[in-house]
């Protein structure tokens, strides 16, 4: 990349300009030091005048380097591709009813949730896990990152996984993600009843290039599913856009985490039953 551009005599800073990032960002793709997606590399190499056999061939290998990127190694305890997917995606709409979506879990959430739940995991593999889970997390954070819709079911905040401690720490955690201009985070109450998600959470997974479909994840114990026909893409964004609707808005949401911090809903209860 650093090779054809400056055969074409262009200068890092008029790529940033041009394809809108950080001149940071075209040195480490130069090199090697981030990843840069097959759309990113179409578009540096349209600037470059790059004859189409040699982009052809740069391109496919930028899709096939992300296809194999830094999780690989810990492919023993990942248990379908959504990690790859996710790393590709350019935004990713999730619905959550039991517990924070992993790109925004604590370390010491992960590590209580995770040791729950994978209750045949030796700590190796549970390391293994919370490792990619924090790696995960750069996708918020980076030159380019993810557009990250949440909306939360109420119960994923009154369940204090970890413990108290780690819960409050988590509800911190969260209240610093939703302030990120890249997350936008909302509350689904228990006063609104019924819903449009009662079905199950998802996550809905955009990418950029148009010959990438959007895809649909449902997960469950063994790994999960992904959807990809028209009117499976259709239903789950119908069912989104409801419960965001029906969510409360960004703000509200911060303010109830907040006072969650200081007043938690499992304290509350903890009362109520050495009432009774």
């Amino acid at each position: 990349m650093r090779r054809h551009r400056e055969a074409a005599g262009v200068t890092i800073d008029t790529v940033a300009a041009r394809i809108g990032c950080s001149m940071s960002k075209v040195s480490r793709i130069e090199t090697g030091h981030t990843s840069a997606t097959p759309a990113d590399v179409q578009n540096i190499l349209d600037i470059y005048g790059v004859d189409d056999a040699i982009k052809m061939e740069l391109v496919q290998i930028a899709r096939e380097a992300r296809q194999k990127g830094w999780w690989h190694p810990f492919s023993t305890v990942l248990t379908g591709a959504y990690v790859g997917l996710e790393a590709a995606a350019r935004a990713v709409r999730t619905y959550e009813q039991q517990v924070i979506p992993g790109l925004l879990q604590s370390e010491e959430y992960a590590i209580a949730m995770i040791r729950a739940a994978r209750l045949g995991d030796r700590i190796e593999e549970i390391e293994q896990r919370v490792h990619v889970r924090m790696a995960r997390q750069s996708l918020l954070t980076s030159d380019d990152p993810i557009d990250l819709r949440v909306v939360l079911d109420e119960a994923v905040l009154s369940r204090p996984v970890g413990g108290d401690e780690v819960m409050r720490d988590q509800l911190r955690r969260l209240i610093e993600a939703a302030r990120l201009p890249n997350v936008t985070l909302q509350i689904l109450p228990f006063d609104v009843g019924a819903h449009a998600g009662m079905d199950g959470t998802f996550a809905i997974l955009e990418f950029e290039e148009e010959r990438d479909a959007d895809v649909v994840f449902t997960e469950n114990a063994t790994g999960g599913l992904f959807l990809e026909k028209f009117e499976e893409l259709e239903k789950y964004n119908a069912i989104f856009e409801a419960i965001q609707a029906t969510a409360l808005d960004p703000d509200a949401s911060t303010q109830m985490m907040e006072l969650l911090v200081e007043e938690p809903l499992w304290k509350l209860k903890r009362r109520v039953s050495e009432s009774t």
